[in-house]
C-alpha cells in the first residue's frame, strides 16, 4: 500500500481559522470516523446527540485514502476518532499527530487474525506474514463486542449522556446477535465450504462459520495477483467443485471473471462493507445480502 504522509504545514493551514468550540457541531458531540462500518456504529450507538464525519466518500475503497488538509482538521477538532489502526495509513498519521488522547481503536478491543487468513490452509498470498488483518467487522461476534466498547466509551467521555450511549449500544449488540444467528443457522449445512474470493477480506467470516476462505488477491485488493496464484485458485476451485467466484463492490471483477471462466462458475458479489455506494442500505441490509449471496453460492439448504 501506498503510505503518503501529510506535510505539517498543511494541516496547520487546515486548522487557521477554524473558530468556534472544538469538538461540536451544533452543540452535538462530534465523531470523526475512519470508514463506513466504524460510522454505522458510531450513528446507531451516538444516536441524536452526535455528529459523525465519515474520512471515506461513500463509494471509495478505503485502504489508500489520502486526506485533505481540512479533513485532518476534522480530526483534530472532534471530540473523539473512531478508526482501525493499521487499516489507513492517512488516518493513523492524522490520529497520532491531532487525536492521540481522543481516539479509539477498534481492532485494540478485539482478538485480531494474521493477514492472510487463519482459515487459508497454508497457501501463500502476496502479503502473507504482513500484520494483522483489519476486516473484523465482517464477523457480528467481535463486531458486538466492538459496539459494546464503543458505547462505553462514548459514556466515559460525554457522561452527560452516558445512559443513552449505553441503552443504544446494548440494542446494536443485540441486533448483532440475531444477524450471527442467521449466519450460524443459514451456513450449518452446504454443499460447498470453500469460499473463493477476489480478495482475503473475509477471513472472520470464514473462521466464525467453518469456511475456508480461498483468496485470489491479498488483503489489499489492487494488488495483482501473480500468473502462479491464479494457476493454483483454478485448480483448487476445480478440485471442491466450486461453483461461484465472488468479487466485491468496489473493485474491478475482472480478475474473479477470469477464474471464473476457466472453472465453468459464476461470479457473485461479496461484499466487505468497507465503503457503501447510494441506496445499499445499511451494514445489518448489507450483511444478510451477503449471507443470501453465500446460500446460492454455496448450496446451503
Amino acid at each position: 500500500m501506498r503510505r503518503r504522509l501529510l506535510p505539517a504545514l498543511l494541516v496547520t493551514a487546515a486548522l487557521a481559522g477554524c473558530g468556534g468550540q472544538a469538538g461540536t457541531a451544533d452543540g452535538k458531540f462530534e465523531i470523526v470516523t475512519a470508514f463506513y462500518p466504524l460510522q454505522f456504529l458510531s450513528e446507531r450507538i451516538g444516536g441524536d446527540v452526535v455528529s459523525v464525519t465519515n474520512l471515506t466518500k461513500p463509494g471509495a475503497e478505503p485502504h489508500d485514502i489520502e486526506l485533505t488538509p481540512r479533513q485532518v482538521g476534522d480530526v483534530a477538532e472532534a471530540r473523539l476518532a473512531v478508526y482501525i489502526k493499521g487499516f489507513q495509513p492517512a488516518v493513523d498519521e492524522a490520529v497520532a499527530q491531532e487525536a492521540k488522547d481522543r481516539s479509539f481503536d477498534a481492532a485494540s478491543v478485539v482478538t485480531l487474525l494474521p493477514a492472510g487468513g487463519e482459515d487459508d490452509h497454508g497457501h501463500e498470498h502476496e502479503e502473507a506474514g504482513h500484520g494483522e488483518d483489519p476486516h473484523v467487522w465482517l464477523d457480528p461476534v467481535r463486531f458486538s463486542t466492538i459496539a459494546g466498547k464503543l458505547g462505553e466509551h462514548l459514556a466515559e467521555a460525554d457522561p452527560e449522556h452516558a445512559a443513552g450511549y449505553r441503552e443504544r449500544a446494548a440494542a446494536l449488540v443485540a441486533e448483532l446477535g440475531t444477524l450471527n444467528t442467521e449466519f450460524a443457522d443459514s451456513l450449518k449445512t452446504c454443499e460447498r465450504r470453500e469460499l473463493v474470493t477476489s480478495h482475503t477480506a473475509f477471513a472472520y467470516l470464514a473462521s466464525r462459520y467453518d469456511l475456508h476462505q480461498v483468496g485470489i488477491s491479498g488483503i489489499d485488493p489492487e494488488a495483482e495477483p501473480s500468473p502462479q496464484r491464479l494457476a493454483a485458485v483454478a485448480q483448487e476451485a476445480r478440485a471442491t467443485g466450486t461453483t461461484t467466484i465472488f468479487f466485491e463492490t468496489l473493485v474491478s471483477p475482472a480478475v474473479a471473471e477470469t477464474i471464473a471462466r476457466e472453472v465453468g462458475a459464476k461470479t457473485a458479489v461479496l461484499d466487505p462493507l468497507e465503503g457503501l455506494v447510494d441506496a445499499q442500505g445499511d451494514y445489518l441490509g448489507v450483511m444478510r445480502q451477503n449471507l443470501a449471496a453465500l446460500k446460492t453460492g454455496l448450496g446451503c439448504s
